[in-house]
């Protein structure tokens, strides 16, 4: 496998660069598998500085769906989709959206690859495939939603904690009103309709996805899901990282990558060609089949550029 050193010497001596050599292993990947090839990668680790900066992009979000639109078309649907993930997340209405899309031209043949790391809203997206493969140094995350950056669990449980201290002793009350105040007055409803939105999506794409082969235990296998992944009183953090152990122990259908040394040699080799992409252009995000169709954004723009 080439270690990251050897990639990096690599697209700097070839003409074009990391799009030559990123193409040339996602192409690899798929003569491996057998299988369609799309890389989703955001480079918001690469770039933190402008996503401090309020540059929008790197997220999970609506625009994203023309890059799927565009890598899709002339794909072979028959033989399946890899999905290569490595993202922060981002919006729930578009990852239901890009979901939903996915299924509608693969059905139920996706497989997650997560090479580093798919949080928050890729981990939704990782759990509505069919499977999830993972090496030992790969994370999800919780999929507890977000309201303006707190944890919508986080503003359910703080209100269910006042209830009860008041309950028991109710000269407390002014002191939650102050409290309280620092929320909009839709904010406690809004905050319980996103964590029954994701329970709710989550829990259709498992029991349809990777639990339908033993509908007798889907529900059940889907609801030990939600409970260790969506629940911010067992995950504490919105920015914790689930191993691959976690995950299995939490019964998601998670392949080793270590497992099969052609294809970690293969993902990794594409995972390193991506990064070394952010690095070294303007690039902020890449969509990308395994030939050569690509959605490529950046501060300013997207470039879309065919096979």
């Amino acid at each position: 496998m080439p270690s990251w050193n050897e990639i990096l010497d690599e697209c700097r001596h070839t003409g074009s660069g990391p799009d030559v050599v990123r193409r040339r292993y996602i192409k690899e990947l798929a003569e491996h598998t057998k299988r369609n090839v799309i890389v989703y990668y955001s480079g918001w680790l690469q770039k933190g500085e402008l996503a401090k900066q309020g540059v929008r992009g790197f997220d999970v979000n609506d625009g994203d769906k023309t890059g799927f639109m565009a890598t899709i078309n002339k794909l072979d649907k028959k033989i399946g989709l890899d999905l290569v993930l490595h993202t922060p997340g981002g919006e729930m209405a578009a990852t239901e959206s890009i979901v939903d899309y996915l299924r509608s031209m693969f059905g139920t043949d996706i497989r997650a690859i997560v090479p580093q790391l798919a949080m928050s809203a890729g981990t939704m997206i990782a759990l509505s495939c069919k499977q999830i493969v993972m090496g030992k140094h790969s994370s999800l995350g919780p999929i507890d939603p977000q309201i303006g950056g707190v944890p919508a669990h986080g503003i359910i449980e703080e209100v269910k904690t006042a209830i009860d201290a008041v309950t028991v002793a109710p000269f407390l009350a002014p002191l939650y009103q102050m409290i309280f105040a620092k929320y909009g007055p839709t904010l406690i409803g809004e905050a319980q309709k996103s964590i029954d939105w994701a329970n709710q999506i989550v829990t259709e794409w498992l029991t349809t996805g990777m639990f339908a082969a033993d509908p007798a235990t889907a529900a059940a296998k889907a609801a030990k899901v939600l409970d260790g992944l969506g629940d911010h009183a067992l995950t504490l953090s919105h920015a914790r990282h689930i191993s691959m152990k976690m995950a299995k122990d939490l019964d998601v259908d998670v392949i080793a990558l270590e497992g099969d040394n052609a294809l970690q040699e293969a993902v990794l080799s594409v995972h390193h060609a991506c990064i070394q992409t952010f690095s070294a252009t303007p690039a902020i995000k890449i969509i990308e089949n395994q030939n050569g169709t690509a959605y490529i954004e950046g501060r300013a723009h997207a470039v879309l550029v065919p096979a």
